[in-house]
């Protein structure tokens, strides 16, 4: 018979599959972990390579161009001072760098103590959070490129 299980008699469609089984704990912590080793991997060789030296890295094509200072400029110099333990350094040289160092820090907790629990991570932000981020960012490059701003550039 096509299309019919042979042992209960019932159409293929309505045989009950057994419920997938809840993966080990290593296999849930895996993505979380590798996700980890390539951020510890990226922080220790801008922390070997120091940014402030020319001719290691990219010139932001930005202010290469423009003069302008986009709100990446300064992060890898940023990252080099705070795998340094020079907060302040860091903050310096990019402080909304340093805030999405922290950010990440609690989201991969986070995303750790629900893989730990079986959960799936879900990060739904909505688009107010999102438009407020975008404005957070607008208002850091206006700012840090106007005279009284300099404080802010790296």
């Amino acid at each position: 018979m096509r299309g019919v299980d042979a042992e209960s008699r019932k159409p293929a469609h309505l045989t009950t599959a057994p419920p997938p089984a809840v993966p080990a704990l290593a296999a849930r912590l895996a993505v979380p972990a590798g996700v980890l080793a390539a951020v510890v991997a990226a922080f220790a060789y801008v922390g070997a390579v120091d940014p402030n030296e020319p001719g290691h890295y990219p010139v932001c094509p930005l202010l290469r161009f423009t003069g302008v200072h986009c709100p990446g400029c300064g992060g890898l110099r940023s990252a080099h001072a705070f795998v340094h333990g020079d907060v302040l350094g860091a903050l310096h040289a990019n402080a909304m760098a340093v805030f999405g160092y922290l950010g990440f820090a609690v989201l991969w907790a986070v995303w750790v103590v629900a893989a730990v629990r079986g959960r799936p991570l879900r990060i739904d932000p909505g688009p107010v959070r999102l438009w407020a981020l975008g404005a957070l960012l607008l208002v850091f490059t206006v700012v840090r490129n106007l005279p009284f701003g300099g404080w802010l550039l790296p």
